[in-house]
């Protein structure tokens, strides 16, 4: 460990506070230089391309958002009640107002589904494409294999765009790691930038600095060579000169620090995302894929602000919640519905819907029957992983359509079967990376990314 004394000299004049700060700037994990470093693999992605994927954890019924069954028995059929869209003959929630105004933007997906009814073994599923293989009741599983956005940041290393290719707001996926890939190609996490002054702490540290100071940097990073040298024995970064320059050029990058900064947007754009967790998110993910980035995830599992983010997990007690499911649904929705609505019309009004492709999607459905605990006296729907609803907008993709179709319970699929990694093939086709590449283990065994699914030709 480095002392305080260490700090203390003529080459680093600065006090313990930032140099903790810095430190963590610099070796804490290694964040920049770790995102650097990944830029150094072969295989490069097209960073004309990109995705926001609104991650909905939980699981949202897909009776009370995209495929509500209004003539269904009470006992099945949505709490809430359709209505129309611009587009003739697609009905989605009643709580969805602004999404209605702007279907022919998107499409739907009816008809995914797999055979994995626990959290976090499903989400693997939905996120990597591949299952994992002993699974875990209490949904504290960890994918043996990345996940799109570790795979795209492995594959977009070495690309002249300085951005991270993967963040994850306000928090990174919780079942997914990079295993094979190595620790770089975690997400970026920058929090909540629905938060009162909201700046990523590692940009912030590089912003309104003086060459003296950055001078002082360039010094603490020499310093911090030995404890590099010990984590790139453990596999947790790699030392080398050019990986230590790149992380010290990031500092000097304007762009970054601009990219990240939602304060330079209108207020009324603001104010049309929601100056909540859901929309400032959204507003962040648009500016980041704008600016380059290949993946942004938008992840919230635990209530932040209010019940308006809790996650999607709407059975009967509701996650711990008393009262029927409707009720926090009906708080929840409209928060969700500002927020993607807004990132739809703002990216096609910024003529960025071939540059970006957005997703909504959790790792399965619900329960077409209600179900109601009589100790609790609550209401709602369990896990349902046989049919489950996906939104797509953007990437290119056809809107203004529904693909698939379920029975009249929502129960299962009668028309178009889709698989997880058959929205999968169609991202990373979006993406412009190979499915069927392979890419080596730790033992040094070929891994395809994907080994099954095709992309969805109706969205093409």
């Amino acid at each position: 460990m480095f002392s305080h004394s260490a700090c203390l000299t003529d080459a680093c004049p600065i006090d313990r506070r930032e140099f903790m700060r810095i430190g963590a700037l610099g070796v804490g994990g290694l964040g920049l230089s770790q995102l650097l470093a990944a830029r150094a693999a072969a295989g490069a992605t097209n960073s004309d391309t990109s995705l926001i994927l609104l991650y909905m954890f939980g699981g949202p019924s897909q009776l009370e958002t995209y495929d509500l069954k209004p003539e269904a028995p009470s006992e099945y059929r949505s709490v809430f009640q359709p209505i129309a869209t611009n587009v003739p003959g697609i009905e989605i929630c009643e709580l969805y107002p602004q999404q209605a105004r702007i279907a022919d933007k998107f499409a739907i997906l009816r008809s995914l589904n797999h055979t994995i009814g626990i959290h976090n073994d499903a989400a693997i599923e939905v996120l990597t494409g591949k299952a994992p293989s002993r699974p875990d009741p209490s949904s504290n599983a960890i994918s043996e294999h990345p996940d799109i956005g570790m795979i795209a940041s492995k594959l977009g290393s070495g690309r002249a765009n300085p951005m991270p290719c993967y963040v994850s707001i306000p928090s990174a996926l919780k079942m997914t790691a990079p295993t094979y890939l190595g620790v770089e190609h975690r997400p970026f996490v920058p929090g909540d930038p629905s938060r009162a002054g909201f700046a990523p702490q590692d940009l912030k540290l590089a912003a309104g600095l003086d060459g003296h100071r950055l001078d002082d940097r360039r010094n603490l990073l020499a310093q911090f060579d030995h404890l590099r040298r010990s984590m790139e024995r453990s596999g947790a970064a790699d030392s080398s000169d050019k990986f230590r320059e790149r992380a010290y050029r990031m500092l000097l990058t304007t762009d970054i620090s601009d990219a990240f900064d939602i304060g330079r947007e209108k207020p009324d754009l603001r104010d049309r995302y929601g100056r909540h967790l859901w929309g400032q998110s959204c507003l962040l993910a648009r500016r980041l894929a704008e600016a380059g980035t290949l993946v942004s995830t938008i992840f919230i599992d635990t209530p932040r602000q209010g019940l308006e983010f809790t996650n999607w997990d709407d059975h009967a007690e509701n996650a711990g919640r008393p009262g029927h499911f409707g009720d926090y649904m009906r708080i929840r929705l409209p928060y969700f519905d500002q927020a993607l609505s807004a990132l739809i019309e703002d990216v096609y009004a910024r003529g960025l819907d071939q540059k970006i492709m957005i997703v909504a999607l959790g790792e399965f459905g619900r329960t077409p029957r209600l179900s109601h605990n009589n100790r609790t006296n609550s209401t709602g729907r369990d896990h349902w992983p046989q049919a489950y609803c996906a939104l797509v907008s953007g990437g290119g993709a056809r809107g203004g359509q529904v693909i698939g179709a379920t029975n009249s319970k929502a129960e299962f699929p009668t028309h178009r079967p889709l698989r997880p990694q058959d929205l999968l093939a169609t991202i990373y086709r979006h993406l412009r990376i190979d499915p069927r590449q392979s890419l080596s283990d730790l033992a040094g065994r070929p891994i395809p990314i994907l080994s099954e699914g095709q992309p969805i030709a109706e969205l093409l």
